[in-house]
Order: structure tokens, then C-alpha cells, then sequence
């Protein structure tokens, strides 16, 4: 162990005083570090994550601490390949610059000083999912109706800015092309929509099991559209006393054409627009019809620039009136990622985690049938595990593929009981063919 200098020795007695004060662990953490006396830094920083498991702070310094100082001195140039075929890494911006950065090729360099984050299955290599780029970008804001944005700060609704893009969605490849043939491409082609008639009125309604991205595919239609997006959810609009739900849902369409171009999306539909048959208390009848009233407002203007998406779990409980033509008349089913988009979600998930060997392919093979949300708690039991074995032995150590077949074992797909109700629905009650996307699903998995 190097010589302490006086401030490292003082710091080490007040801790040996008081060893549970975590913030002056980390700061004493933060000095070694700045010494490269990792070892010692990752021993502070273990008995940290001890007293509190979720300090932010600590996790970081942590990270740092278990990766050589030698990384982030490699500079990789851009490999020349095209848009087509260049993987989802490829893609990423560079770290402290704009330009991309070729993920793959700095651990190939790397491979001699670090163990490699990610390994990949031979003779088979997965595509990182994501890596196709929309050919036309984003809508140019020309092409959509403009109107002043809402910049109230006491407006009760949040409206933010479209950020995403479909190329930002790993993999489901379908669920892209249905979005383009059914809402995107006549939004891209204004002279062909006027030419043809083409109204822009009417919505889309996304249903599929829960966790499996419908809320980010919505943001990333609005980015696709260059237009601000609106998330809404029941509980900001209904409300105990009679008519408030109604002014709510007023004001959230105000405010969606005081922002166009604008994404307005539905959550939990089918408790906002439940079949009216099947409600007993008169608020809620009311509820519906004003927004069926909303609904019949943005597709009688087609020059608004408000686009409704919503979203359910359960489109059999949804109100048939919802869904006729000029309202939410398109339904897309979203299912659990497909195999590069697993890949995809667990690669997000563990960008910023100490990793190390991890066979992303092998696990995307292994985790079929998984939502999104089932891919996050997965990479969390993993991480948990190598954090508690770093706490008993008191040496920091990466999250393996070990720690994930452990995971494994304990994590199933939360997906089953949708697919026992869907399946039922689809069978005998597929009224119109508009669950025929999920009968042929079904029917593929094998499971009617």
C-alpha cells in the first residue's frame, strides 16, 4: 500500500471513527481514485454499498473504479459501412464528441487490457437491433400544420418535445412497417395525400401484454412526425366530482391544438373509454361520450395537426364506438421484442453497468416470450446478485453470465395470463377479423 499523505490519513482515522458515514467513505473513495489506487477505492466503496445498496453516487464511482483508466484513452476511428448494415453500436454518439463511435472495434482493441463487455456466439452474430435508419427522417415541419406552442406554466398537462425515432426501436420490424403503411407515410407524402383525398383525421390504437413498449413506439411517432408529444393516463383526467372529468378532457384537446403539430397518446384506454354497456355510473357514461365528442373534433379538422395514438391491454373492453372509422379506426397489435430487440433491450440496460463476457445473442435466445419490462427486472436480479456477492466478499467483481442463468431461474415471462385472455377473445369473439394479427400469432407459437 503507497504512503498516505496527511489528508488520506485523517480521512482514513474519521472513518475507522465512524464507518457508517457513507458520504465521507465516498469522498475518501474519490481521492484514491484520483491516485489509481483502485483496489483500495473499490474496498470503500463495497462497504458504502453495504450501508445504503442505492446510492447513485456510489454506483458510479464504482463503475469507474472496476474499469482500467486505459479505456477511455482509445480513440477508434468510424468504420466506413453503410447505414443498412451497420449495427445499432455503430450508431452511438462518441464519448465527449458527435460523431459515431464503433463500440465493436474498441473492445476488439481492447480485448488485450479489458475483458470484453460483450461476447459474441460463433459461427451465428446477431445484428444489434436498431441499426436500420428511417430513409426519410423526421418530417420537415413544413409539411405539418403549425401552431403556437403552449408555454402556460400553470397548464395541468405536460407537453414535451419528440426526441425519438422509429430507429430507435430495436428490431419489430412489422410493427415499423404497419406504422408507415397505416399513419407515417401519408404524413411524409402531403402531395399525395391532397392528391388522393387522404385525410389525416382518425387515430391508432396499440394493443398487446403489458411491458412491451407501446408508451416509447408513441414517442417515437411523434419524433418520426417532428411534432410534441403528449402522454395522458386516467388518473389525470378523471376526477370524483361530476363534469370535471368532462373539463378535463376539453382542456387536454385544447391544449394538444394550442401545441401542433402534436402526438396526443391515451394510456389505459379501456378505462377511459370502457364500454358504456358496462358502466353503471352515469359520470363515467359521460366521460365517454365527451370524448367520443373530442375524438369526432380532431378527425372533422384535418388541417389541426393533432394525432391521437392509445393504448390498451385489453381492446375487448374498449368502447366499439371508440373504434369505428374516424376515431381510433386502426388497431396494431404490439407483441413481446422479437429476438433482436431483446438483444437491443438488454444492451440499454447494461450500458451502464460493469459487465463483463455477457453472450447478448445467447440470452435474447434465452429470454423469448419476455416483454421489455420482464428484460429490465432481469438485468436488475443480475446486477443484484454480483452486488451482494461484492458486499459478502468485499471485492467489487463484474456481472457475468453467470450471474444471469442465475436470474434465470428465478425470472418468468409476465406475459402468459395476457395471451390465456387474449387467446379466448380471439377464438370467439373476433367480430370483423380485428383480432386475426392475433389469431395468426397464436397459431404460430403454437398456442391454440
Amino acid at each position: 500500500m503507497p504512503d498516505d499523505s496527511p489528508l488520506l490519513k485523517s480521512l482514513r482515522a474519521a472513518i475507522d471513527a465512524a464507518p457508517d458515514d457513507v458520504p465521507l467513505r465516498l469522498h475518501f473513495a474519490e481521492l484514491l481514485l484520483g491516485q489509481e489506487r483502485q483496489q483500495e477505492a473499490i474496498a470503500q466503496l463495497a462497504a458504502a454499498l453495504q450501508r445504503e445498496p442505492g446510492n447513485t453516487e456510489a454506483q458510479t464511482l464504482m463503475g469507474r473504479a472496476v474499469t482500467p483508466a486505459v479505456a477511455p484513452q482509445v480513440t477508434v476511428p468510424p468504420p466506413a459501412v453503410s447505414q443498412e448494415s451497420a449495427p445499432a453500436s455503430a450508431h452511438a454518439p462518441a464519448p465527449g464528441g458527435s460523431g459515431p463511435y464503433d463500440w465493436r472495434r474498441a473492445e476488439d482493441e481492447l480485448s488485450a487490457v479489458v475483458p470484453p463487455r460483450f461476447v459474441r456466439s460463433a459461427p451465428e452474430e446477431t445484428a444489434a437491433a436498431g441499426a436500420e435508419q428511417s430513409p426519410e427522417g423526421p418530417l420537415p415541419a413544413h409539411d405539418l400544420p403549425t401552431g403556437p406552442h403552449d408555454d402556460d406554466a400553470s397548464s395541468p398537462w405536460d407537453v414535451e418535445s419528440g426526441t425519438l425515432a422509429l430507429a430507435d426501436v430495436g428490431g419489430m420490424h412489422e410493427v415499423k412497417e404497419r406504422l408507415e403503411a397505416a399513419f407515417l407515410a401519408p404524413m411524409r407524402n402531403p402531395e399525395l395525400r391532397r392528391l388522393y383525398g387522404k385525410s389525416l383525421g382518425g387515430g391508432l390504437l396499440m394493443y398487446g401484454p403489458p411491458g412491451c413498449g407501446k408508451t416509447y413506439i408513441a414517442r417515437a411517432v411523434a419524433g418520426e412526425l417532428g411534432a410534441r408529444f403528449m402522454s395522458v393516463s386516467i388518473s389525470d383526467v378523471l376526477d370524483m366530482w361530476m363534469g370535471n372529468s368532462e373539463r378535463n378532457l376539453r382542456q387536454l384537446f385544447e391544449t394538444a391544438r394550442r401545441n401542433a403539430p402534436c402526438v396526443l397518446f391515451l394510456d389505459e384506454l379501456d378505462a377511459l373509454g370502457a364500454k358504456r354497456s358496462q358502466i353503471r355510473h352515469t359520470g363515467m357514461r359521460t366521460t365517454v361520450n365527451q370524448l367520443l365528442t373530442e375524438l369526432d373534433g380532431v378527425s372533422g379538422s384535418a388541417d389541426d395537426g393533432v394525432f391521437v395514438l392509445a393504448a390498451t391491454n385489453h381492446p375487448w373492453d374498449v368502447d366499439t364506438a371508440l373504434r369505428r372509422p374516424g376515431r381510433l379506426d386502426r388497431m396494431l397489435l404490439v407483441l413481446p421484442p422479437d429476438q433482436p430487440a431483446r438483444e437491443a433491450i438488454l444492451r440499454h440496460h447494461l450500458k451502464d453497468r460493469p459487465v463483463a463476457g455477457i453472450d447478448l445473442a445467447k440470452l435474447a435466445k434465452r429470454t423469448d416470450g419476455f416483454s421489455g419490462a420482464d428484460l429490465k427486472h432481469l438485468c436488475e436480479s443480475a446486477a443484484e446478485r454480483a452486488l451482494m456477492d461484492s458486499v459478502r466478499t468485499g471485492e467489487a467483481r463484474m456481472i457475468g453470465m453467470g450471474d444471469f442463468t442465475a436470474a434465470l431461474g428465478q425470472v418468468r415471462p409476465s406475459t402468459g395470463p395476457w395471451f390465456a385472455s387474449a387467446r379466448n377473445v380471439a377464438q370467439f369473439a373476433n367480430e370483423g377479423g380485428a383480432y386475426d394479427e392475433l389469431l395468426v400469432y397464436l397459431k404460430k407459437r403454437k398456442m391454440l
